[in-house]
């Protein structure tokens, strides 16, 4: 994944945010939103944007574009900045490789250890009960 490039692939678009907020919100457009080809991106190889489309499929449009907005300012500037790391946090998160599993099974002395134990709290357990009375 190339950040510089991809950076210029981004497309930003400022719109009005919604909501109370009075005279301020009905005319400065401070809520920006970010889209991102993945499908036509230079910044991302093959197998990058495989991953990308499988694992970010339900947020991604049917053209393979992904959309993001924020408004959690009233900047504009600090809303573009808030989207455009939200959208590099989703992109590492998506492309992180988990490791495989590797089956483990206990060790013989582990086998012994938990045997032993039961057996202990077997006898622990038999000796509680009452005695057999033979008359």
């Amino acid at each position: 994944m190339d950040k510089e490039i991809i950076k210029q692939e981004l497309v930003y678009k400022a719109v009005r945010s919604g909501g109370a907020g009075g005279q301020h919100v009905n005319k400065v457009s401070t809520k920006v939103q970010i889209t991102f080809d993945i499908v036509n991106s230079y910044g991302l190889n093959e197998d990058e944007k495989e991953r990308l489309l499988q694992k970010l499929n339900s947020q991604l449009s049917k053209a393979g574009v992904l959309f993001l907005s924020a408004d959690d300012s009233r900047s504009q500037f600090k809303n573009r900045t808030i989207v455009s790391k939200r959208l590099f946090e989703i992109l590492t998160n998506a492309l992180e490789v988990q490791k495989k599993r590797k089956k483990s099974k206990p060790s013989k002395a582990a086998i012994e250890k938990r045997l032993k134990e039961k057996k202990k709290a077997s006898k622990k357990k038999m000796n509680r009960e009452k005695p057999d009375r033979d008359y």
